[in-house]
C-alpha cells in the first residue's frame, strides 16, 4: 500500500528544555504526562515522544521508575507508537539516559546523532520567575554546556537497544549529524527506513530559516536516498512555520509542549492536542492526511505494540 500522502505526527509531550515556571500547562506529574499523551493521540498524533520529571519540582527524571507511573496506563489507553528518549537532559550520562528505553524496549527510541553546544540561557530574557532553584540553574548553566553525543556514545545505545528490536528516530540538530548518521549507516550499525528528524532553531544547532529546512532535507536526500523518512521540528516559534514548509515538501512533524510552549504570538498552547490540531488543519489543508498509528509502525518498520516491554 502507499502511504505517499500521509503524514506522521509525532507529539512530545513535556521535554528537558522547558521548565513549569514557563507554563502551567506543562505536564509534570505522571498523571499530567499520561493525558497529554493520551489527549494528543486523540487528537491525531501517531507517536508520542516520552520524558519523565520528579512530579514536586518538575525536574528531569530519567529513571526506569518514574517512566513506569505513565507508561501502562497510555498503553492501555491509547494505540499510538510509544517513543522514548535517551536524550534525557544534556547534563545526564548516556547510561542513565538510556536506562528507561533499555528497561522498557519500546517500539521507537530517540538517539541525538552528535555532541553540540545546547544554549537555553536566551530564554532568561522572556522567563524571570521561577518556583525552583533548579530551573534557573539549568538554564543559566547551558552557557557552558556541551551535549555529548560522542560516537563510542551513539553506538552504546545501538547495541542496548538493537537486540530487542527498537527502531530510533535519529535526532539531528546540524548537518554534520546526517554525516554522522551516514557513518553508522555505513558500518550496518543501523538499518532503513531511518527515522530522521531534523531540529531547527536550537543555539547551538541548525537555525530556522526556510534555508536551512531545505539544505538539511536536500543533504539528507543525498546521503540515505529512499532509505529514511523526513520528519522536523521547530524550536519555540518556529514550530508552525517548519511544519509547514515539510509537510507541503513531504515530510512528516513533531510537535508539543517539549518544543514550543505556543500556540501562536504571545499564546501559551492550553495543551499538547492544541498543537496537534494546529498541525493537523495545516496537513490537511495541504491536501495530505495524518497516519494512524498502524499506518506509522508500517511506513517505519516498527515491531508492533504487543513487543514492548511494559
Amino acid at each position: 500500500m502507499s502511504f505517499g500522502d500521509k503524514v506522521i505526527i509525532t507529539c512530545a509531550v513535556t521535554g528537558a528544555i522547558h521548565t513549569p515556571s514557563m507554563s502551567q500547562y506543562l505536564p509534570v506529574t505522571p498523571d499530567e504526562i499520561a493525558q497529554a499523551a493520551i489527549g494528543a493521540a486523540e487528537a491525531g498524533a501517531a507517536i508520542v515522544h516520552l520524558h519523565a520529571r520528579d512530579p514536586e519540582t518538575g525536574k528531569p527524571d530519567q529513571t526506569p521508575e518514574a517512566f513506569a507511573r505513565f507508561l501502562p496506563r497510555i498503553k492501555q489507553s491509547t494505540n499510538a507508537v510509544i517513543n522514548l528518549t535517551t536524550g534525557g537532559a544534556p547534563y545526564m550520562t548516556v547510561a542513565e539516559r538510556v536506562k528507561p528505553a533499555e528497561q522498557f524496549q519500546p517500539e521507537v527510541a530517540s538517539l541525538n546523532m552528535g555532541s553540540m553546544n545546547f544554549g537555553l540561557f536566551p530564554m532568561l530574557n522572556r522567563f524571570k520567575d521561577f518556583k525552583h532553584p533548579w530551573e534557573r540553574e539549568a538554564l543559566e548553566g547551558s552557557r557552558d554546556l556541551v551535549f555529548r553525543n560522542s560516537f563510542a556514545d551513539i553506538e552504546f545505545v545501538l547495541r542496548k537497544l538493537g537486540d530487542a528490536g527498537t527502531r530510533f528516530e535519529f535526532e539531528c540538530y546540524d548537518i554534520s549529524h546526517l554525516y554522522n548518521l551516514a557513518h553508522f549507516l555505513d558500518r550496518g550499525l543501523v538499518k532503513g527506513p531511518l527515522f530522521v528528524q531534523s531540529v531547527f532553531g536550537i543555539l547551538g544547532g541548525i537555525g530556522p530559516h526556510p534555508e536551512d529546512v531545505l539544505h538539511m532535507k536536500r543533504t539528507a536526500d543525498r546521503l540515505f536516498g529512499d532509505q529514511y523518512r523526513w520528519s522536523v521540528l521547530g524550536a519555540g516559534k518556529n514550530q508552525l512555520a517548519i511544519a509547514a514548509q515539510a509537510a507541503a515538501m513531504g515530510g512528516n512533524v513533531r510537535v508539543g509542549l517539549e518544543d514550543s510552549l505556543w500556540a501562536g504570538k504571545g499564546k501559551l498552547a492550553t495543551s499538547n492536542a492544541e498543537q496537534v490540531r494546529m498541525v493537523r488543519q495545516i496537513i490537511e489543508g495541504l491536501g495530505r492526511s495524518i497516519a494512524t498509528p498502524d499506518e506509522a509502525r508500517e511506513i517505519l518498520s516498527l515491531k508492533g505494540g504487543d513487543k514492548v516491554a511494559f
